[in-house]
């Protein structure tokens, strides 16, 4: 199991959602990846990609604009 972290502050939709669906299957299952986005649609399609997915959100937090997804991988 790793950790991975993915910047994706910036990006506007869809790279987010994009790019987060990319490292998830690039990820073995139990990894976790912890995304970082400033787009606010991420917080509506990054939930809907994993309901898609099958993954897990463990966590989501703001800070200072910034939406933290804590993803494990399934």
């Amino acid at each position: 199991m790793t950790e991975k972290t993915l910047d994706l502050r910036g990006l506007k939709c869809p790279l987010p959602v994009l790019r987060t669906r990319k490292a998830l299957a690039g990820s073995a299952a139990g990894d976790v990846l912890i995304v970082s986005c400033t787009d606010p649609l991420a917080g509506i399609d990054i939930p809907t990609l994993l309901r898609e997915t099958g993954d897990t959100l463990e966590g989501t937090h703001t800070e200072a604009r910034v939406t933290i997804f804590r993803i494990r991988k399934r």
